[in-house]
């Protein structure tokens, strides 16, 4: 707001009301001296993993609440122009932080190196921004999910009387820094009973977190392996859909063991009817929580080291970005319920139609 010539008082006056006039909804000036100021969140899509819009957008909502910050929370539905547009709209309208679960590294550190130029302070949400220096990285310690990927699908060979096995791996989008890691982690699972013979890797490719992409994929290893193939670690749940899918067409859901990871409704249901051996439950409250504990911290000038107590390295600077992990938990068949007990779910939920027997027959209560 330009005053001119107007006397010294005027001019006061005017720029009092314009700082208001600048602030936050919540009628905050956003002065980093009084500790205010609005979080901008971008979630990646709707379509990867139902978790987005289902039980973050939710859960961080709530978390920013309890600390009484204002928030706006969009999704750029997979679109990398929209993910570009929400992070300029976020900055222009005076956020303090900025917290993004990106869509690649490249546009999500393009984004993050805007706000730090403008001010703003970054939490990478998730997924770690290769290149894009974020002030904090709250997720789970995403090597321990693969981890728990890799021996669950070694329990489930072993309950179904599995000693040998030729086994694929339908992996995350390689775009996506935590595919990578999960990778790493059923990787380091499989890989001394691969190099013992027991297990045989007969594919190894991509399912870009997307399950008809994933069934397809599987379906061509299947047809290139004679139908020989005993176990599937798939690394989410919507990419074990998919293969579930292909597996039903062939006679043989139930009898191949799939893993996934998320805990979706739609997992832990093929999970209680015996069509997926497990998945790994990322209690996402708990992330959330962080992250909004981390932006409060931001925003008020305070040290967040309590909260933010690990590190995770950055490949491409070769630097240490100080992380909240949060810790994941596999979830077999006898243990769906303790999901539902955490109320990540209700028994509502998933406990509908011609699951409601598999639901008593297994505890969920």
């Amino acid at each position: 707001m330009r005053i001119r010539q107007l006397g010294a008082v005027a001019v006061a006056m005017a720029s009092a009301v314009a700082l208001v006039g600048c602030g936050d909804s919540n009628g905050s000036s956003g002065d980093d001296s009084g500790g205010s100021g609005k979080v901008g969140v971008i979630l990646p899509d709707a379509t990867t993993s139902p978790r987005w819009e289902a039980n973050d957008r939710p859960l961080l909502k709530k978390a920013f609440d309890a600390l009484s910050i204002e928030s706006d929370i969009q999704n750029a539905n997979g679109d990398k122009a929209k993910f570009g547009s929400l992070c300029e709209s976020m900055i222009n309208a005076g956020v303090k932080v900025l917290l993004i679960t990106n869509l690649d590294s490249e546009t999500g550190a393009a984004c993050l190196k805007k706000a730090q130029a403008a001010g703003v302070k970054t939490i990478d949400y998730d997924r770690l921004t290769l290149g894009g220096e974020a002030s904090y990285y709250v997720s789970f310690d995403n090597v321990q999910v693969g981890k728990l990927i890799g021996e669950g699908l070694k329990t489930c060979l072993d309950k179904a009387g599995k000693s040998t096995a030729n086994i694929v791996y339908i992996n995350g989008d390689p775009t996506d820094n935590n595919a990578a890691l999960f990778k790493q982690g059923y990787v380091e699972a499989l890989q001394p009973l691969i190099d013992g013979g027991q297990y045989k890797l007969v594919g190894d490719q991509t399912g870009k977190w997307d399950a008809t992409v994933a069934g397809t994929t599987f379906e061509q290893l299947f047809t290139q392996n004679g139908g020989k193939i005993d176990g599937v670690v798939a690394a989410n749940d919507t990419m074990a859909g998919g293969v579930i899918a292909r597996l039903k067409a062939n006679g043989l859901n139930g009898k191949v063991p799939v893993t996934g990871q998320d805990a979706t409704k739609e997992g832990l249901q093929s999970i209680l009817v015996g069509d997926q051996c497990m998945t790994v439950y990322k209690a996402i409250k708990k992330e959330a929580d962080a992250a909004a504990q981390l932006a409060s911290a931001l925003i008020k000038g305070e040290d967040a080291a309590s909260v933010a107590s690990a590190t995770v390295k950055d490949t491409v600077l070769n630097k240490d970005v100080p992380s909240a992990l949060q810790t994941p938990q596999a979830i077999f068949v006898d243990n769906v319920k303790d999901v539902i007990a955490d109320g990540y779910w209700t028994k509502d939920d998933i406990c509908t139609g011609d699951f409601a027997k598999a639901c008593g027959e297994h505890g969920v209560s």
